[in-house]
């Protein structure tokens, strides 16, 4: 008898054991993404658990930069833009801005871009000029990274007080219809925490919000949590609290805004992106759906095959794909003057 020819069994409590089975590469991929798909199983969190296993967790941060420039480089070639570091409220940043002259109605508009990384390597150098250099091209705006306060040095909520403090700087020299915030993995989950805080304290909202390969739900949890790493060819694992938020109910509305229907019928137009090998999936779409409930202006946009963070690939049609629709977005609800079509 064939492996795939083992049956499951389903326990009392409606768990499925799921019997061994093949998966292969989906017929909706393209053939850069089939053939970029990884050959041997490999755990994308092993370096940074061992790094925070070591105490070493800041010290790598520090060498992103350093370890994504290829990458980085890469992008730049893309998609030509000029970096700057700078602080803001006290709060490390690099603003991209595109290298040929942006459309004069777009100047005061601006992206606020919290980059991924566990709540521990979000870096604004590194990780978040994977969005914020295509991003800045393709939307024609500046877009801003920052280095939020992370995991082991810092714990829940010292991440949405930076965003907080730096919005409200954003908002000394525009109005909120003129800042989207988006944010990637750990980021996309920040960038909810930060719309219901603006919300619980009063501030006017962005005009936009993009939850990147995230949800709304600190708890990352649904079917997709489960089988994401055996999509991947690792073992099961099961869903372990991130550092940064040691210590913090995870139901709690401020840390899962998904929680609360209330602060969800506050939050602005949402585009959600995720795909179907993502373990952030599950809750991804379930954000989706309680956003609808909500009355908010919603859209989820999900690619078959891949998994978490697909577009860190540019090379990929899919990223490009998934680009084009986070530019268009932004450009609908910034009112931005682009060559970028709308959705």
């Amino acid at each position: 008898m064939a492996a795939s020819d083992i049956p499951g069994t389903i326990a009392p409590d409606g768990t499925v054991n799921v019997p061994p089975f093949r998966l292969p590469p989906s017929i909706y991929m393209s053939e850069a993404a089939r053939d970029a798909l990884p050959r041997v199983p490999a755990d994308p969190q092993a370096g940074m658990q061992q790094a925070l296993a070591a105490g070493k967790a800041g010290a790598l941060r520090s060498q992103l930069p350093q370890l994504m420039a290829p990458r980085v480089n890469h992008l730049a070639g893309l998609y030509p833009v000029r970096t700057r570091s700078t602080e803001i409220a006290g709060v490390p940043a690099v603003i991209a801005t595109p290298l040929a002259p942006m459309p004069a109605g777009n100047a005061k508009k601006i992206l606020l871009n919290l980059p991924g990384g566990g709540f521990v390597m979000g870096e604004a150098g590194s990780t978040g000029m994977i969005e914020s250099i295509p991003l800045a091209v393709l939307a024609q705006v500046e877009v801003v990274s920052i280095t939020y306060r992370q995991a082991p040095e810092c714990s829940y909520p010292a991440a949405t007080e930076d965003v907080r403090a730096v919005y409200r700087e954003l908002l000394k020299t525009r109005g909120p219809e003129n800042v989207g915030l988006f944010g990637c993995s750990a980021g996309g989950l920040l960038a909810t925490e930060a719309i219901a805080l603006f919300e619980n304290e009063g501030l006017a909202l962005p005009c936009a919000l993009g939850v990147f390969c995230a949800s709304a739900d600190a708890r990352w949890s649904g079917d997709s949590s489960a089988w994401g790493r055996p999509f991947t060819g690792l073992p099961q694992q099961a869903v372990q609290a991130r550092p940064y938020f040691k210590g913090t109910d995870l139901e709690d509305p401020m840390v899962s805004p998904v929680m609360s229907p209330r602060l969800l019928r506050g939050f602005p137009p949402t585009l959600v992106i995720t795909a179907t090998r993502a373990y952030d999936m599950s809750a991804a779409v379930n954000t989706h759906r309680e956003l609808v409930k909500a009355g908010v202006d919603a859209r989820l946009h999900m690619w078959d095959g891949l998994g978490h963070a697909f577009f860190y690939d540019i090379d990929l049609p899919e990223s490009r794909e998934a680009f084009d629709v986070m530019a268009g977005f932004f450009q609908r609800h910034l009112n931005l003057d682009s060559d970028v079509n709308k959705i």
